[in-house]
């Protein structure tokens, strides 16, 4: 039978954890753009050697598991002398893993722009940095807004994955709190509930950021 008692008693720890998740989330995603902004140029860039490795660095980190992703950063670098907290092997494996997908997003925007208006603020004498500033740049972030808030939700249930590095994240206080009463149901539960509550949130606001940018 299920036990509300226990259900309730698990939100406080469930609900301090998912300001770990969120944080971790956060800060992966802040991370991430950073990363995924030179990834982006490289991919862009005339140079084939950058073209070479920013393709490499998509085809890698999309192409292997995340879950994989954290156990190669939470035992690699100790092995090679490395010692850092299971949290920092967390961002950074989150960190790195969000830049692949960032960085293809960033891509997207910046080839939707029309050539035309390029070729334009060219014959208009703009600079390549001036474009960029006032041309690129704006028109990218309002195309690609939507989809980064959209991968920061899905950066939110893939954060689920570091509870196996031993973050006590939502998911891994749900099975500690399912170990500790034997009431897997009600921890799950409260647990689905409050990343159904977070994502949902989030995709609430990409949907008015889209609306708002589609009627700028």
């Amino acid at each position: 039978m299920f036990s509300l008692t226990v259900f309730m008693q698990g939100l406080p720890l469930l609900l301090r954890a998912a300001v770990a998740t969120v944080s971790i989330s956060l800060a992966g995603l802040a991370i991430g753009f950073f990363v995924a902004v030179g990834i982006c140029a490289a991919r862009l860039s005339a140079n084939r050697s950058l073209r070479a490795f920013g393709g490499f660095y998509v085809f890698f980190f999309r192409g292997v598991p995340m879950l994989v992703q954290l156990l190669l950063f939470y035992y690699l670098l100790p092995f090679v002398g490395i010692n850092v907290p299971p949290l920092v092997a967390a961002i950074s494996a989150v960190s790195l893993c969000s830049a692949s997908y960032i960085a293809e997003i960033l891509r997207g925007g910046f080839l939707a722009i029309p050539p035309g208006q390029l070729e334009a603020a060219r014959m208009l004498g703009l600079g390549p940095l001036d474009m960029l500033r006032r041309i690129q740049v704006p028109q990218a972030f309002r195309l690609t807004l939507p989809s980064l808030v959209n991968e920061m939700v899905l950066l939110i249930k893939a954060s689920s994955l570091i509870s196996v590095v031993g973050v006590a994240e939502i998911t891994r206080t749900a099975q500690n709190i399912a170990a500790s009463t034997y009431r897997p149901l009600e921890a799950y539960l409260a647990a689905g509930l409050i990343y159904f509550a977070i994502c949902g949130s989030l995709a609430l606001v990409a949907h008015a950021c889209e609306h708002r940018l589609r009627h700028a």
